[in-house]
């Protein structure tokens, strides 16, 4: 039934073409001139409308091509406003035969054209699926769509069984196999956490949904599946065990996302003005796999508009429950970034099994920095990607670990200001009212300061939140630096200690005699020595005892 897809013969492609620069050039690129500015293709999730109305588009055809080439049916886990579902309807249009949406694009002249493919398209990112049956609701509302405008009814009173009849009618009809797509294949489950029950009935529903694809593998020519996390196999896709999972597939690690090629060779006339390197702090650094990094490409398009630095990917919305998930569990904030992990935690992750790093990593504000093999194993350094989402992030944390004690805004550039001119005593004062201002009724409500690393937690977050460079459990050749702080040309070194459980000035002697600044004077850097101890009996800061070093 049906033609070959791709037209002669492929093979998959190599790891080092993920960060090429897209194949397409138009005639004043190819002759080095400066192309003009396009429309910003901001929100647009449609590829139709990107290459009619002319809107720039960053040519992710080659990694399609090497998914068909690949085999049947594929899945893809990647942060929300990564253009997921943009790619979706790339492949929706290269099925149903879009020729001329693709002409200039690496795949034009490799896709059998003369073979059109019915598309049944699944999206979950409209519903809200909070309550019981809402999800069994959406899927049928869905069915009946796709029935509709193809001319068909199928029956079948459950949805996985109507859903696989749908697929094979399609065939039949078109004589060739069908593309099957799912865009947010994971937001019923997601959208319920906070009631596990109805998430387990949603997990629950879609494992039996999911399970049809693969009892319908001989009537689909292609599938893959999108979301923001990363089930278990086991627990959502033990139905599918067919599934190429391309989420950390070192050659898929650009298939969302922008390349500094693609900046270079695509949104070149957007640059002008705008520094390259505060671009590549702000919004670059996100990694699956061994390859170069990616850009956000919701918060580069936003750049592009308003010419200002911004957390706009952020600002999107960063659920409560991440928030929440973190504090229950008593994470300690300045260990988020260098955590190790195995491949096994990236995706651990269900219902009744939720990793702290798993989610952080899956929802984008953990990512890859590093990657070693171990007797034939992987081990994941995360690390936060980039300013945004560090400074963010520790944003939101810090309200939640201090009840939101203080006004941030006339905080945030008090600090500044303190650091800038190395006013310690100011600084000392920010502190301790940082800690003095939280309520007491917060404090008999919360256990959460009786864990050793929340004042620690605090104090890093306060200054990640500045967005500065810091530096949290810093190793050298005589021991681990709590945490160092690098503003203005100058560093601040911190030891942070609990009354009650050290002699009174242990903190301040600890960083004497390891000579923890032994390597930013040798640098010529002016170096501020910082030990605070915290009384848990007082929740506040006893003792803060500075000393500065000349470089």
């Amino acid at each position: 039934m049906g033609g070959s897809l791709l037209q002669g013969a492929g093979t998959r492609m190599p790891t080092e073409h993920t960060d090429q620069p897209p194949v397409a050039r138009d005639a004043a690129q190819a002759r080095g001139a400066v192309a003009p500015k396009l429309k910003l293709p901001i929100g647009i999730q449609t590829f139709r409308r990107i290459r009619e109305e002319g809107h720039y588009y960053v040519d992710k055809t080659p990694w399609i091509k090497s998914m068909v080439e690949g085999g049947a049916h594929h899945f893809l886990s990647r942060p929300r406003r990564f253009g997921k579902s943009l790619l979706l309807d790339t492949i929706k249009e290269l099925f149903e035969g879009s020729q001329d949406l693709f002409r200039g694009l690496a795949i034009h002249d490799g896709w059998d054209w003369s073979a059109r493919h019915p598309v049944l398209r699944l999206d979950w990112s409209a519903g809200s699926f909070g309550r019981p049956g809402e999800v069994e609701q959406v899927l049928m509302e869905q069915l009946d769509a796709i029935e509709a405008r193809n001319g068909l009814e199928v029956g079948f009173a459950t949805g996985p069984g109507r859903f696989a009849r749908l697929i094979e009618a399609l065939s039949h009809r078109a004589g060739q196999r069908v593309a099957v797509l799912v865009d947010e294949y994971d937001k019923p489950i997601l959208d319920a956490l906070e009631t596990p029950n109805v998430a387990r009935a949603n997990r629950d529903f879609l494992r039996g949904l999911y399970g049809a694809i693969k009892f319908s593998d001989a009537h689909i020519a292609f599938s893959l599946l999108t979301g923001v996390s990363k089930f278990s196999r086991v627990s959502l896709f033990s139905g599918l065990n067919n599934l190429i999972d391309l989420t950390l597939d070192p050659g898929y690690g650009a298939v969302c996302g922008y390349t500094e090629a693609d900046l270079r060779e695509v949104f070149a006339p957007e640059l002008e003005g705008l520094d390259r390197e505060a671009i590549r702090e702000w919004y670059n650094g996100y990694r699956w796999g061994d390859g170069d990094p990616v850009y956000n490409p919701f918060d580069l398009l936003l750049l592009f508009r308003h010419r200002e630095f911004g957390a706009y990917w952020f600002e999107t919305g960063t659920p409560t429950f991440l928030i929440d998930l973190l504090a229950r569990r008593k994470v300690d904030t300045f260990a988020l970034d260098g955590v190790l992990a195995g491949a096994e935690l990236l995706s651990s992750f269900d219902v009744d099994l939720i990793e702290p790093e798993a989610l952080l990593f899956q929802t984008g504000y953990l990512t890859i920095r590093d990657a070693q093999r171990f007797d034939g194993e992987t081990t994941y350094e995360l690390g936060y990607p980039n300013r945004e989402v560090r400074q963010s992030l520790n944003r939101s944390l810090l309200a939640h670990l201090t009840a939101g004690s203080v006004g941030w805004a006339e905080h945030r550039i008090a600090l500044h200001r303190a650091l800038e001119v190395s006013d310690l005593d100011r600084l000392e004062a920010l502190l301790r009212a940082l800690f003095a201002g939280i309520p007491f009724e917060w404090h008999t409500k919360n256990d959460i300061a009786k864990y050793e690393g929340y004042y620690a937690s605090v104090v890093y977050s306060c200054f990640a939140a500045l967005g500065l460079d810091v530096r949290a459990e810093e190793s050298s050749a005589r021991g681990r630096l709590d945490m160092a702080v690098h503003a203005s040309d100058q560093v601040y070194l911190f030891e942070l200690k609990v009354a009650e459980r050290s002699s009174e000035g242990a903190a301040m002697k600890q960083l004497l005699e390891r000579g923890y600044a032994d390597k930013y004077r040798a640098d010529g850097l002016p170096v501020h020595l910082i030990a605070i101890e915290f009384s848990e009996g007082e929740r506040g800061i006893e003792r803060f005892e500075v000393r500065s070093l000349d470089s």
